[in-house]
């Protein structure tokens, strides 16, 4: 079971969420993703990349979703709607070029998580 050196939730299913506190952390992260486990992260720049542990459902992607867009700087700018990418693992690419932290994605949904939502979302 991971330690605490990402922030983590439970979904109401019982699926461990984790996410990355800083860019250096995102690194870790990712690491430790599975390739066919999800993995969220905002469409802005500055939110934590979000790691739903096992297979999930529907309802975990959601729960998951409004997790990441909670700690994002989009939402903590702007306190409105937010545009969340799901991806999975084996879609997830690193070049030399890229700074630490940052990743390309090769595939993706688009998830817009509501104001309403995140307001009910306590950190």
């Amino acid at each position: 079971m991971p330690s605490k050196k990402f922030r983590e939730m439970t979904t109401s299913s019982g699926k461990l969420v984790l996410a990355g506190k800083d860019s250096k952390n995102n690194e870790e992260l990712i690491r430790q993703v599975e390739k066919d486990e999800v993995v969220l992260h905002t469409a802005a720049p500055g939110s934590p990349f979000v790691n739903i542990k096992k297979r999930s459902n529907a309802k975990d992607r959601k729960e998951a979703a409004i997790f990441c867009a909670r700690y994002s700087q989009d939402w903590r700018d702007n306190k409105s709607d937010v545009i969340v990418h799901q991806f999975k693992g084996k879609n997830i690419y690193k070049n030399k070029l890229m700074k630490i932290g940052t990743f390309g994605i090769r595939k993706k949904k688009i998830i817009k998580v509501k104001r309403s939502d995140i307001e009910k979302c306590q950190p």
